[in-house]
């Protein structure tokens, strides 16, 4: 929906919304906010509303604090969940600085760079839909989450086997009355598992909606005494959580991937998109997948994957070209975690796109067996690399592929790098229960 400064004005007023949140996503994926009174909200939708930077992490130093919050006035919504008294509403924004130039640490001004690059190449959309996954658990008595899920349903199963069934069906309406089209909600193959996909949108848009579907997700999950958990691998030996990502770009309204004549019915773009994607994901991986867990659920034997390779139709292939064409043709990267910070996530993919189709580059040959069951041998013989095993792997390849650091910009890609590096330290260093368990007794 399109806003002007006094709908929102006349709206916040007609409606009695009592708190205006301010959101804005801090480099590691963490949804901030500044709440304001509804008296402040003219000050707001004029880009007045200051807030301390040095406060959030990989943001600024203390000596430039002050930055600014100018809202996008199209985001403007109210929070279903909240009383129908003294309502809440939320605008999301970009971070600018005192001179009124945009944050380079602004994670929406990564992928709005990227974006520009892709409309000087002449596209003029490009279209994203995320398929994320959670568990949810049950609390203990001091509301804390545990990994029970009560819960012993499978893929599509209903209740009474699936307990997250009426959450989930409270999610889906809270997130339609947002302006969300949701387009499926079942359990997924792990207990407490589940997915809601809702329709694509362009990428600045598909990235907000992600945040404001997880704060909604776990908003509702803790109304109803259970723990919402994006958290990519919260149970050793099963299934962990995704977000398969699928992309398409247009130019004059028409989807460039699609070509009726084409092999497979992909145009040559599509293929170059599919080569640059291949050719950056191992750069890509600390931002698709940012967490010391996101490598538990990147192993085999968990249909996550974990190879290089493409397929129309194979699942266990880390790109997989779904089986609709025309404008509905799109590339869908297996890979990307729910924990991932979503503006970083596309603006990462489209680069690594586009520099495919600027290059002209060729994927290798299709996969068509399931690589899960194929041994190491079979795939040297097929040329199928792995994605990096653990977060510092991730890094060392975030450091050397030059597009992604440059994608991400000399700020973010500092202070992602140095973020991430004292988690891996953190984790390296931390004793865990498994070695306690192991160690202990025999040694």
């Amino acid at each position: 929906m399109s806003y002007t400064k006094e709908d929102i004005i006349r709206k916040v007023k007609e409606d009695d919304i009592e708190f205006i949140r301010l959101q804005f996503t801090d480099i590691f994926g963490q949804l901030k906010n500044v709440a304001i009174t509804a008296s402040q909200i003219e000050k707001a939708v004029n880009n007045q509303i200051m807030f301390d930077g040095s406060s959030i992490e990989g943001f600024v130093r203390i000596d430039e604090s002050d930055q600014y919050l100018y809202p996008d006035l199209n985001s403007f919504a109210v929070f279903p969940w909240r009383p129908s008294h003294g309502k809440v509403a939320r605008l999301i924004c970009d971070v600018y600085n005192p001179d009124g130039t945009p944050f380079v640490g602004d994670p929406r001004n990564v992928l709005k760079r990227v974006l520009k690059k892709a409309e000087s190449m002449g596209y003029d959309a490009f279209n994203v839909g995320p398929e994320a996954e959670f568990f949810l658990f049950q609390t203990d008595d001091e509301g804390k989450p545990t990994i029970k899920t009560n819960d012993e349903a499978g893929y599509f199963d209903l209740g009474p086997l699936d307990h997250g069934e009426g959450t989930r069906r409270e999610i889906c309406m809270a997130l339609e009355q947002m302006g969300f089209e949701i387009e499926a909600s079942h359990h997924e193959v792990a207990q407490g598992q589940h997915e809601i996909d809702f329709k694509y949108a362009d990428a600045l848009h598909t990235a907000d909606n992600i945040m404001t579907f997880k704060l909604a997700v776990k908003t509702l999950a803790q109304k109803n005494g259970l723990h919402a958990t994006f958290m990519p691998k919260p149970i050793f030996g099963i299934n962990g959580s995704g977000m398969h990502t699928n992309m398409s770009l247009f130019r004059g309204g028409k989807n460039v991937f699609y070509d009726a004549e084409g092999e497979k019915g992909l145009s040559r773009e599509a293929y170059s998109f599919i080569a640059g994607l291949l050719a950056h994901v191992k750069g890509m991986a600390a931002v698709t997948n940012p967490l010391v867990n996101s490598y538990k659920r990147l192993v085999p034997g968990y249909e996550a994957p974990c190879y290089l390779a493409w397929s129309a139709s194979n699942r266990s292939a880390l790109i997989r070209i779904p089986a609709a064409r025309g404008q509905s043709t799109r590339v869908e990267l297996r890979s990307p975690d729910p924990a991932c910070n979503p503006y970083l996530e596309l603006a990462v993919c489209l680069a690594a796109g586009l520099d495919g189709i600027e290059r002209g580059l060729t994927p290798p040959a299709e996969i068509t067996e399931n690589i899960f069951a194929m041994d190491a041998a079979a795939r040297k013989a097929h040329g199928i690399e792995s994605l990096p095993g653990s977060l510092d792997e991730a890094i060392a390849a975030l450091e050397g592929d030059q597009l992604i650091l440059d994608t991400l910009g000399e700020h973010v890609a500092a202070n992602y790098i140095e973020g991430k590096k004292k988690e891996w330290d953190e984790f390296r260093t931390r004793v865990s229960s498994w070695e306690r368990e192991k160690y202990i007794i025999n040694y």
